[in-house]
Protein backbone atom coordinates (compact mmCIF):
# COMPACT_ATOMS: atom_id res chain seq x y z
CA UNK A 1 0.00 0.00 0.00
CA UNK A 2 1.29 3.45 -0.94
CA UNK A 3 0.57 6.23 1.52
CA UNK A 4 0.37 10.01 1.53
CA UNK A 5 0.43 12.56 4.35
CA UNK A 6 -1.92 15.54 4.59
CA UNK A 7 -1.99 18.23 7.27
CA UNK A 8 -5.34 19.09 8.86
CA UNK A 9 -6.20 21.40 11.75
CA UNK A 10 -5.39 18.80 14.42
CA UNK A 11 -2.19 17.39 12.92
CA UNK A 12 -0.85 15.23 10.10
CA UNK A 13 -2.86 12.31 8.69
CA UNK A 14 -1.48 9.35 6.76
CA UNK A 15 -3.86 7.89 4.17
CA UNK A 16 -3.79 5.53 1.22
CA UNK A 17 -2.91 6.79 -2.25
CA UNK A 18 -3.46 5.09 -5.60
CA UNK A 19 -2.89 6.34 -9.12
CA UNK A 20 -6.39 7.85 -9.21
CA UNK A 21 -7.46 8.58 -5.63
CA UNK A 22 -6.69 9.41 -2.01
CA UNK A 23 -8.47 7.43 0.72
CA UNK A 24 -8.51 8.52 4.36
CA UNK A 25 -10.47 6.33 6.79
CA UNK A 26 -11.29 6.87 10.43
CA UNK A 27 -10.55 10.60 10.56
CA UNK A 28 -11.63 12.11 13.92
CA UNK A 29 -13.93 15.11 13.58
CA UNK A 30 -14.89 15.39 17.27
CA UNK A 31 -13.66 14.35 20.68
CA UNK A 32 -14.83 10.84 21.73
CA UNK A 33 -18.27 11.31 23.40
CA UNK A 34 -17.41 9.11 26.36
CA UNK A 35 -17.65 9.51 30.13
CA UNK A 36 -19.12 12.90 30.98
CA UNK A 37 -19.41 13.69 27.25
CA UNK A 38 -22.07 11.00 26.81
CA UNK A 39 -25.33 12.93 26.15
CA UNK A 40 -23.40 16.14 25.40
CA UNK A 41 -22.92 18.29 22.33
CA UNK A 42 -19.82 17.28 20.31
CA UNK A 43 -16.51 18.88 21.24
CA UNK A 44 -13.49 19.74 19.07
CA UNK A 45 -11.07 16.82 18.63
CA UNK A 46 -7.71 16.92 20.37
CA UNK A 47 -4.57 17.71 18.41
CA UNK A 48 -1.96 14.99 18.02
CA UNK A 49 1.80 14.91 17.70
CA UNK A 50 3.53 13.14 14.84
CA UNK A 51 1.57 11.37 12.10
CA UNK A 52 -1.79 9.70 12.71
CA UNK A 53 -2.75 6.73 10.52
CA UNK A 54 -6.07 7.05 8.67
CA UNK A 55 -5.86 3.67 6.95
CA UNK A 56 -8.70 1.72 8.61
CA UNK A 57 -12.35 2.42 9.34
CA UNK A 58 -13.16 3.33 12.92
CA UNK A 59 -15.42 1.39 15.23
CA UNK A 60 -19.10 2.18 14.75
CA UNK A 61 -21.46 3.83 17.23
CA UNK A 62 -23.29 1.48 19.66
CA UNK A 63 -26.37 -0.02 18.01
CA UNK A 64 -28.31 -3.24 17.50
CA UNK A 65 -27.59 -5.35 14.44
CA UNK A 66 -30.16 -5.03 11.66
CA UNK A 67 -33.18 -7.05 12.85
CA UNK A 68 -35.04 -7.44 9.55
CA UNK A 69 -33.83 -10.67 7.85
CA UNK A 70 -34.44 -9.22 4.38
CA UNK A 71 -32.13 -6.26 5.02
CA UNK A 72 -29.60 -8.42 6.84
CA UNK A 73 -29.24 -10.51 3.71
CA UNK A 74 -29.27 -7.49 1.40
CA UNK A 75 -26.80 -5.15 3.08
CA UNK A 76 -25.10 -6.95 5.96
CA UNK A 77 -23.42 -10.06 4.59
CA UNK A 78 -21.49 -10.82 7.77
CA UNK A 79 -19.58 -13.74 6.23
CA UNK A 80 -18.08 -11.64 3.45
CA UNK A 81 -18.11 -8.33 5.32
CA UNK A 82 -17.62 -8.93 9.08
CA UNK A 83 -19.72 -6.72 11.33
CA UNK A 84 -17.61 -3.84 12.67
CA UNK A 85 -16.73 -3.50 16.33
CA UNK A 86 -18.73 -0.96 18.32
CA UNK A 87 -17.56 1.79 20.65
CA UNK A 88 -18.85 5.10 21.94
CA UNK A 89 -15.57 6.46 20.54
CA UNK A 90 -17.10 6.55 17.07
CA UNK A 91 -17.17 10.12 15.72
CA UNK A 92 -15.04 9.63 12.63
CA UNK A 93 -15.38 10.26 8.90
CA UNK A 94 -13.98 8.78 5.69
CA UNK A 95 -12.75 10.68 2.62
CA UNK A 96 -12.28 9.60 -1.01
CA UNK A 97 -10.69 12.30 -3.20
CA UNK A 98 -9.22 12.45 -6.72
CA UNK A 99 -5.42 12.20 -6.81
CA UNK A 100 -4.98 15.14 -9.16
CA UNK A 101 -5.04 18.87 -8.81
CA UNK A 102 -8.13 20.94 -9.50
CA UNK A 103 -7.82 24.63 -10.31
CA UNK A 104 -10.92 25.65 -8.35
CA UNK A 105 -11.26 22.72 -5.95
CA UNK A 106 -13.43 19.63 -6.31
CA UNK A 107 -17.08 19.63 -5.25
CA UNK A 108 -17.66 17.79 -1.97
CA UNK A 109 -20.49 15.33 -1.25
CA UNK A 110 -21.27 14.50 2.39
CA UNK A 111 -23.28 11.29 2.86
CA UNK A 112 -25.60 10.78 5.85
CA UNK A 113 -26.54 7.12 6.30
CA UNK A 114 -30.02 5.82 7.12
CA UNK A 115 -31.09 3.32 9.74
CA UNK A 116 -34.17 4.74 11.53
CA UNK A 117 -31.84 6.80 13.76
CA UNK A 118 -31.05 3.70 15.81
CA UNK A 119 -28.48 1.96 13.59
CA UNK A 120 -26.20 2.54 10.59
CA UNK A 121 -22.67 3.75 9.94
CA UNK A 122 -20.53 5.49 7.34
CA UNK A 123 -18.78 2.45 5.88
CA UNK A 124 -21.70 0.14 5.20
CA UNK A 125 -21.19 -2.31 2.35
CA UNK A 126 -22.85 -0.22 -0.43
CA UNK A 127 -20.96 2.99 0.41
CA UNK A 128 -17.79 3.68 -1.58
CA UNK A 129 -16.23 6.73 -3.20
CA UNK A 130 -14.69 5.15 -6.30
CA UNK A 131 -17.50 6.15 -8.69
CA UNK A 132 -17.62 9.69 -7.28
CA UNK A 133 -13.86 10.17 -7.60
CA UNK A 134 -14.01 8.98 -11.22
CA UNK A 135 -16.50 11.80 -11.79
CA UNK A 136 -14.35 14.44 -10.05
CA UNK A 137 -16.31 14.61 -6.79
CA UNK A 138 -14.93 14.13 -3.27
CA UNK A 139 -17.07 11.80 -1.14
CA UNK A 140 -17.16 12.03 2.66
CA UNK A 141 -19.12 9.55 4.79
CA UNK A 142 -19.58 9.99 8.52
CA UNK A 143 -20.58 8.15 11.67
CA UNK A 144 -22.96 9.95 13.99
CA UNK A 145 -24.49 8.89 17.30
CA UNK A 146 -27.70 6.87 17.01
CA UNK A 147 -30.35 5.50 19.34
CA UNK A 148 -30.21 6.46 23.01
CA UNK A 149 -26.71 7.93 22.54
CA UNK A 150 -27.82 10.28 19.76
CA UNK A 151 -31.32 11.30 20.80
CA UNK A 152 -31.81 10.85 24.56
CA UNK A 153 -33.67 13.80 26.09
CA UNK A 154 -34.10 14.84 29.71
CA UNK A 155 -34.68 18.15 31.54
CA UNK A 156 -31.43 17.70 33.51
CA UNK A 157 -29.47 17.95 30.25
CA UNK A 158 -30.84 21.43 29.56
CA UNK A 159 -29.35 22.68 32.82
CA UNK A 160 -25.80 21.59 31.98
CA UNK A 161 -25.63 22.42 28.25
CA UNK A 162 -24.47 25.98 27.34
CA UNK A 163 -26.82 25.98 24.35
CA UNK A 164 -29.64 24.50 26.46
CA UNK A 165 -29.72 21.54 24.10
CA UNK A 166 -31.76 18.62 25.42
CA UNK A 167 -31.36 16.05 22.64
CA UNK A 168 -30.39 15.92 18.95
CA UNK A 169 -26.79 14.90 19.68
CA UNK A 170 -26.75 12.78 16.51
CA UNK A 171 -27.79 15.80 14.45
CA UNK A 172 -25.24 18.00 16.21
CA UNK A 173 -22.59 15.41 15.30
CA UNK A 174 -23.57 15.90 11.66
CA UNK A 175 -23.31 19.69 12.03
CA UNK A 176 -19.90 19.31 13.66
CA UNK A 177 -18.71 17.04 10.84
CA UNK A 178 -19.82 19.58 8.22
CA UNK A 179 -17.89 22.30 10.04
CA UNK A 180 -14.77 20.12 10.23
CA UNK A 181 -15.05 19.35 6.52
CA UNK A 182 -15.45 23.02 5.61
CA UNK A 183 -12.32 23.87 7.61
CA UNK A 184 -10.14 21.05 6.28
CA UNK A 185 -11.35 19.79 2.90
CA UNK A 186 -9.13 22.16 0.91
CA UNK A 187 -6.16 20.08 2.08
CA UNK A 188 -7.72 17.16 0.15
CA UNK A 189 -8.38 19.26 -2.95
CA UNK A 190 -11.99 20.15 -2.12
CA UNK A 191 -14.00 23.36 -2.40
CA UNK A 192 -15.53 24.17 1.03
CA UNK A 193 -18.10 26.43 -0.63
CA UNK A 194 -19.42 23.67 -2.90
CA UNK A 195 -20.80 21.08 -0.49
CA UNK A 196 -23.73 18.83 -1.37
CA UNK A 197 -25.44 17.15 1.55
CA UNK A 198 -27.19 13.90 0.65
CA UNK A 199 -28.79 11.08 2.59
CA UNK A 200 -31.36 8.31 2.47
CA UNK A 201 -34.20 7.33 4.84
CA UNK A 202 -33.12 8.60 8.30
CA UNK A 203 -30.26 10.25 6.40
CA UNK A 204 -32.83 12.04 4.22
CA UNK A 205 -34.67 13.26 7.32
CA UNK A 206 -31.28 14.42 8.61
CA UNK A 207 -30.66 16.36 5.39
CA UNK A 208 -34.05 18.07 5.59
CA UNK A 209 -33.39 18.83 9.27
CA UNK A 210 -30.05 20.45 8.47
CA UNK A 211 -31.36 22.55 5.58
CA UNK A 212 -34.09 23.76 7.97
CA UNK A 213 -31.79 24.47 10.93
CA UNK A 214 -30.09 27.75 11.87
CA UNK A 215 -27.01 25.70 12.82
CA UNK A 216 -26.00 25.20 9.16
CA UNK A 217 -26.93 28.48 7.48
CA UNK A 218 -24.55 29.21 4.60
CA UNK A 219 -22.72 25.88 4.91
CA UNK A 220 -24.59 23.80 2.29
CA UNK A 221 -24.66 24.55 -1.45
CA UNK A 222 -27.01 21.75 -2.62
CA UNK A 223 -28.97 18.86 -1.13
CA UNK A 224 -30.31 15.46 -2.20
CA UNK A 225 -33.15 13.93 -0.16
CA UNK A 226 -33.72 10.21 -0.84
CA UNK A 227 -36.73 8.28 0.48
CA UNK A 228 -37.56 9.90 3.75
CA UNK A 229 -38.65 13.51 3.81
CA UNK A 230 -40.92 16.08 2.20
CA UNK A 231 -43.95 17.93 3.57
CA UNK A 232 -46.59 16.17 5.71
CA UNK A 233 -44.75 12.90 5.21
CA UNK A 234 -46.82 10.13 6.88
CA UNK A 235 -43.70 8.09 7.66
CA UNK A 236 -41.99 10.58 9.97
CA UNK A 237 -43.45 12.91 12.58
CA UNK A 238 -41.29 14.87 15.00
CA UNK A 239 -41.38 14.38 18.71
CA UNK A 240 -41.75 17.57 20.65
CA UNK A 241 -39.61 18.08 23.74
CA UNK A 242 -42.28 16.76 26.12
CA UNK A 243 -42.64 13.50 24.15
CA UNK A 244 -38.86 13.14 24.01
CA UNK A 245 -38.73 13.66 27.78
CA UNK A 246 -41.26 10.84 28.22
CA UNK A 247 -38.99 8.45 26.31
CA UNK A 248 -36.04 9.71 28.35
CA UNK A 249 -37.82 9.00 31.63
CA UNK A 250 -38.76 5.54 30.36
CA UNK A 251 -35.09 4.85 29.57
CA UNK A 252 -34.03 5.98 33.05
CA UNK A 253 -36.56 3.65 34.69
CA UNK A 254 -35.65 0.65 32.53
CA UNK A 255 -31.97 0.83 33.51
CA UNK A 256 -32.55 1.97 37.08
CA UNK A 257 -30.72 5.31 36.78
CA UNK A 258 -31.89 8.10 39.11
CA UNK A 259 -30.02 10.94 37.40
CA UNK A 260 -27.93 11.76 34.33
CA UNK A 261 -24.62 11.03 36.04
CA UNK A 262 -25.87 7.56 36.95
CA UNK A 263 -27.06 7.02 33.38
CA UNK A 264 -23.59 7.94 32.10
CA UNK A 265 -22.18 5.03 34.12
CA UNK A 266 -24.50 2.43 32.56
CA UNK A 267 -22.63 0.10 30.13
CA UNK A 268 -23.27 1.04 26.49
CA UNK A 269 -24.54 -2.44 25.59
CA UNK A 270 -27.25 -2.24 28.25
CA UNK A 271 -28.54 0.96 26.64
CA UNK A 272 -28.57 -0.78 23.25
CA UNK A 273 -30.40 -3.82 24.64
CA UNK A 274 -33.35 -1.83 26.01
CA UNK A 275 -34.46 -0.59 22.57
CA UNK A 276 -37.11 -3.32 22.00
CA UNK A 277 -38.70 -2.46 25.37
CA UNK A 278 -39.29 1.22 24.62
CA UNK A 279 -42.76 2.51 23.70
CA UNK A 280 -43.43 4.03 20.30
CA UNK A 281 -45.80 6.97 19.80
CA UNK A 282 -48.33 6.57 16.96
CA UNK A 283 -46.08 4.18 15.04
CA UNK A 284 -43.45 6.90 14.72
CA UNK A 285 -39.71 6.33 14.77
CA UNK A 286 -38.51 5.78 18.31
CA UNK A 287 -35.66 8.25 17.83
CA UNK A 288 -35.09 11.21 15.57
CA UNK A 289 -34.74 15.00 15.51
CA UNK A 290 -36.59 16.78 18.31
CA UNK A 291 -38.08 20.27 17.98
CA UNK A 292 -35.91 21.79 20.71
CA UNK A 293 -35.74 25.48 19.77
CA UNK A 294 -32.03 25.19 19.01
CA UNK A 295 -31.41 22.65 16.24
CA UNK A 296 -35.03 22.97 15.10
CA UNK A 297 -37.23 25.95 15.84
CA UNK A 298 -40.33 24.19 14.49
CA UNK A 299 -41.31 20.99 12.67
CA UNK A 300 -39.88 20.32 9.21
CA UNK A 301 -43.41 20.62 7.79
CA UNK A 302 -44.04 24.08 9.26
CA UNK A 303 -40.58 25.36 8.33
CA UNK A 304 -41.04 24.20 4.72
CA UNK A 305 -44.54 25.66 4.53
CA UNK A 306 -43.31 29.11 5.50
CA UNK A 307 -40.26 28.89 3.25
CA UNK A 308 -37.80 28.75 6.13
CA UNK A 309 -35.38 26.32 4.50
CA UNK A 310 -32.14 27.06 2.72
CA UNK A 311 -32.66 28.46 -0.77
CA UNK A 312 -30.45 25.99 -2.62
CA UNK A 313 -31.01 23.50 -5.47
CA UNK A 314 -32.57 20.17 -4.41
CA UNK A 315 -33.09 16.67 -5.70
CA UNK A 316 -35.84 14.79 -3.85
CA UNK A 317 -37.27 11.39 -4.62
CA UNK A 318 -38.27 7.91 -3.57
CA UNK A 319 -38.39 4.24 -4.54
CA UNK A 320 -41.43 2.55 -6.06
CA UNK A 321 -41.80 0.12 -3.16
CA UNK A 322 -40.47 2.29 -0.35
CA UNK A 323 -41.65 0.88 2.96
CA UNK A 324 -43.48 -1.85 1.03
CA UNK A 325 -42.19 -4.40 3.51
CA UNK A 326 -44.26 -2.82 6.25
CA UNK A 327 -46.72 -0.38 4.69
CA UNK A 328 -49.48 -1.65 2.43
CA UNK A 329 -52.16 1.01 2.66
CA UNK A 330 -52.44 2.70 -0.78
CA UNK A 331 -53.55 6.05 0.63
CA UNK A 332 -50.59 6.20 2.97
CA UNK A 333 -48.28 5.45 0.06
CA UNK A 334 -49.84 8.17 -2.08
CA UNK A 335 -49.42 10.68 0.77
CA UNK A 336 -45.80 9.62 1.05
CA UNK A 337 -45.07 10.36 -2.63
CA UNK A 338 -47.23 13.50 -2.59
CA UNK A 339 -45.12 14.86 0.29
CA UNK A 340 -42.14 15.16 -2.07
CA UNK A 341 -44.17 16.88 -4.79
CA UNK A 342 -45.48 19.29 -2.15
CA UNK A 343 -41.90 20.10 -1.14
CA UNK A 344 -41.08 20.99 -4.77
CA UNK A 345 -44.26 23.06 -5.12
CA UNK A 346 -43.43 25.03 -1.99
CA UNK A 347 -39.91 25.76 -3.21
CA UNK A 348 -41.44 27.09 -6.45
CA UNK A 349 -44.03 29.10 -4.52
CA UNK A 350 -41.21 30.85 -2.66
CA UNK A 351 -39.31 31.40 -5.94
CA UNK A 352 -36.59 29.08 -4.74
CA UNK A 353 -33.79 27.56 -6.75
CA UNK A 354 -34.68 24.48 -8.85
CA UNK A 355 -35.98 21.27 -7.29
CA UNK A 356 -35.64 18.02 -9.25
CA UNK A 357 -37.84 14.98 -8.59
CA UNK A 358 -37.12 11.30 -9.28
CA UNK A 359 -38.64 7.86 -8.79
CA UNK A 360 -36.43 4.77 -8.64
CA UNK A 361 -38.65 1.94 -9.87
CA UNK A 362 -36.26 -0.78 -11.01
CA UNK A 363 -37.53 -4.12 -9.71
CA UNK A 364 -34.28 -5.71 -8.63
CA UNK A 365 -33.42 -9.14 -10.06
CA UNK A 366 -33.22 -12.46 -8.18
CA UNK A 367 -36.39 -12.12 -6.06
CA UNK A 368 -39.76 -10.33 -6.02
CA UNK A 369 -38.93 -7.50 -3.57
CA UNK A 370 -39.35 -4.88 -6.29
CA UNK A 371 -37.90 -1.37 -5.94
CA UNK A 372 -37.67 -1.75 -2.17
CA UNK A 373 -36.60 0.85 0.38
CA UNK A 374 -32.81 1.43 0.09
CA UNK A 375 -32.49 -0.53 -3.19
CA UNK A 376 -31.09 2.51 -5.01
CA UNK A 377 -27.98 2.60 -2.80
CA UNK A 378 -26.21 -0.09 -4.85
CA UNK A 379 -26.91 1.95 -7.99
CA UNK A 380 -26.08 5.53 -6.97
CA UNK A 381 -22.83 4.45 -5.29
CA UNK A 382 -21.86 2.28 -8.28
CA UNK A 383 -21.35 -0.79 -6.07
CA UNK A 384 -23.60 -3.36 -7.78
CA UNK A 385 -20.76 -5.88 -7.82
CA UNK A 386 -20.90 -6.10 -4.01
CA UNK A 387 -24.55 -7.17 -4.01
CA UNK A 388 -25.52 -10.87 -3.87
CA UNK A 389 -28.02 -10.45 -6.70
CA UNK A 390 -27.39 -11.49 -10.30
CA UNK A 391 -27.37 -8.03 -11.82
CA UNK A 392 -28.12 -7.55 -15.51
CA UNK A 393 -26.72 -5.20 -18.16
CA UNK A 394 -29.75 -3.00 -17.56
CA UNK A 395 -28.81 -2.60 -13.88
CA UNK A 396 -25.32 -1.36 -14.72
CA UNK A 397 -26.84 1.10 -17.19
CA UNK A 398 -29.18 2.48 -14.49
CA UNK A 399 -26.26 2.70 -12.09
CA UNK A 400 -24.21 4.70 -14.60
CA UNK A 401 -27.17 7.04 -15.15
CA UNK A 402 -27.65 7.61 -11.42
CA UNK A 403 -23.97 8.17 -10.66
CA UNK A 404 -23.79 10.60 -13.58
CA UNK A 405 -26.91 12.51 -12.49
CA UNK A 406 -25.88 12.71 -8.83
CA UNK A 407 -22.32 13.84 -9.56
CA UNK A 408 -23.42 16.30 -12.28
CA UNK A 409 -25.75 17.88 -9.73
CA UNK A 410 -22.95 18.00 -7.16
CA UNK A 411 -20.73 19.79 -9.67
CA UNK A 412 -23.10 22.17 -11.42
CA UNK A 413 -26.49 22.00 -9.61
CA UNK A 414 -27.97 20.41 -12.74
CA UNK A 415 -28.34 16.61 -13.07
CA UNK A 416 -28.27 16.89 -16.88
CA UNK A 417 -29.52 14.66 -19.72
CA UNK A 418 -32.97 16.20 -20.02
CA UNK A 419 -33.83 16.05 -16.32
CA UNK A 420 -35.87 19.23 -15.88
CA UNK A 421 -36.81 20.96 -12.62
CA UNK A 422 -40.28 20.18 -11.27
CA UNK A 423 -42.73 23.06 -11.68
CA UNK A 424 -46.49 23.43 -11.75
CA UNK A 425 -46.34 23.88 -15.52
CA UNK A 426 -43.79 21.10 -16.02
CA UNK A 427 -44.43 18.22 -13.59
CA UNK A 428 -41.32 16.32 -14.68
CA UNK A 429 -40.25 13.32 -12.60
CA UNK A 430 -37.10 11.46 -13.68
CA UNK A 431 -37.74 7.72 -13.77
CA UNK A 432 -35.00 5.16 -13.12
CA UNK A 433 -36.47 1.89 -14.44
Amino acid sequence: MKTVEIKVEQGILRGEVTESKLIFKGVPYAKPPIGNLRFSSPQAPDRWLGVRDALEYSKICPQPKAANPFYRKEFYNYEQYPYPEMSEDCLYLNIWAPNRKSEHGYPVAIWLHGGAFDHGYGNEVPFDGEAFVQNDVILVTINYRVGVFGFFAHPQLKEEDPAHCVSNYGILDQVFAIRWIRKNIEAFGGDPDNITLFGQSAGAISVQTLISSPTTRGMIAKAIIQSGAGVDNPIFKHKNVEEAYETGEEIMKLVGAKNIQALRQIPAQKLVDILPKLSKHDNRLLFGPVVDGFVLEDTLDELAKRGDVQNIPYIIGANGNDFGLGMDEPMRKSKYYQSMIDFANLRNEYHGKPTYLYLFNRKLPSDDAGAFHSAELWYMFGTLSRCWREMEVRDYKISDEMVSAWTNFMKSAEPGKGWKPYTEENSFIRMFL
